[in-house]
C-alpha cells in the first residue's frame, strides 16, 4: 500500500478550506438559533405587557399609583 503523496501547499489548503466550511455553517447555525430565541423573546415580552399593571394618575393628590 503506497501513501498518498500531496505537496504541503495542497494539505494546506485543503485544511483552509475545510477550517472555512466549519466556520460558515457555525455561523449559520448561530444565527439560526438567535432568530428563533428573539421570535421567542418577542411572544414573551407582548404577553408580559398586558398582565402588567399601569400607573394611575391620583387627580387629588397628583402622584401615579397602581
Amino acid at each position: 500500500m503506497s501513501p498518498i503523496l500531496m505537496s504541503p501547499l495542497v494539505k494546506w489548503t485543503l485544511a483552509a478550506v475545510g477550517g472555512a466550511m466549519v466556520v460558515h455553517w457555525v455561523v449559520k447555525e448561530v444565527r439560526r438559533v438567535n432568530e428563533e430565541l428573539d421570535a421567542r423573546r418577542a411572544r414573551v415580552r407582548i404577553r408580559d405587557q398586558e398582565n402588567r399593571p399601569t400607573l394611575r394618575r391620583d387627580p387629588q393628590t397628583g402622584e401615579y399609583r397602581l
